[in-house]
């Protein structure tokens, strides 16, 4: 397997779709859909990105699978399936804010979170131009620069978490804040996943938790903190998941998944 040239392709591609996401952003955002609440948002440029996305891939690498925020799974059998988030942070995007990213992840197997193993991961921010990069056993990048996740000290880890859309969970995303608080510098909530976990990557942050992510919100950036020498779990089973994705350095790691009783 070549895992380099996976990487290669999928910064490439990120990168080109960054751009046009970008671009579209200039010319203004138009609302195309809400998908589990009525905040949760859809905007015809995810649409459009995630089409470009898939065109790049089935040029390059035709019968590989695809697992999309906004088109679904493909089932191909292939040995490599691609897990695409085309504009992660669509509130922000939608509001604005330069908060929002493109996440690519080559996995092997089917589109599964629960048995694949990521191979390589690509978050690009495209209001930044920065690009970070992970090839499994290979280490996690920005650029030329290899990263790792930071140390805590007796002040706490800078901790980054996220609420859902759905106005009933936010009792429950307040009292896992409530339980990590004691541990942390301070709290950050940013709206992005990949961003959050790309940043823990590079000691930006020092940890992030959070319910309810999709398996195109961690692929990429789950390896990205892995690749940088941190530790990701979740639930169920232990692995990044819906009821609760942890990423941390393993000290700050092992603190958080005890105060949420994981």
């Amino acid at each position: 397997m070549d895992t380099a040239s996976l990487a290669d392709l999928a910064v490439d591609i990120a990168r080109e779709a960054g751009d046009l996401a970008r671009r579209r952003r200039e010319e203004g955002v138009a609302i195309a859909a809400t998908k589990s609440a009525i905040a949760d948002i859809v905007t015809e440029a995810d649409r459009e990105v995630e089409l470009l996305i898939r065109a790049r891939l089935d040029a390059a690498r035709p019968g590989d699978g695809f697992l999309g925020e906004e088109s679904g799974a493909e089932r191909s059998g292939a040995e490599i399936t691609w897990v695409v988030d085309p504009i992660d942070g669509t509130v922000n995007y939608a509001y604005g804010s330069p908060h929002y990213a493109v996440s690519i992840a080559a996995v092997t197997g089917e589109p599964d979170a629960r048995t694949w193993t990521a191979l390589v991961g690509v978050v690009h921010q495209p209001v930044t131009g920065e690009t970070f990069h992970a090839v499994r056993g290979e280490g996690a990048w920005l650029g030329d620069r290899r990263l790792h996740v930071g140390e805590v000290g007796e002040a706490g880890g800078l901790v980054a978490t996220g609420f859902g859309y759905d106005p009933a969970t936010h009792a429950g995303d307040l009292a896992r804040v409530a339980a990590v608080m004691p541990l942390a510098r301070d709290l950050r909530r940013a709206g992005a996943a990949s961003l959050d976990l790309a940043y823990v990557a590079a000691g930006r942050l020092d940890g992030y938790f959070e319910r309810g992510l999709h398996p195109w919100d961690h692929a990429a950036g789950g390896l990205l903190v892995e690749e940088a020498g941190g530790v990701v779990t979740g639930a169920p089973d232990g692995r990044p998941g819906r009821e609760m994705t942890v990423a941390a350095g393993a000290v700050l790691h092992a603190r958080i998944v005890e105060a949420l009783g994981l």
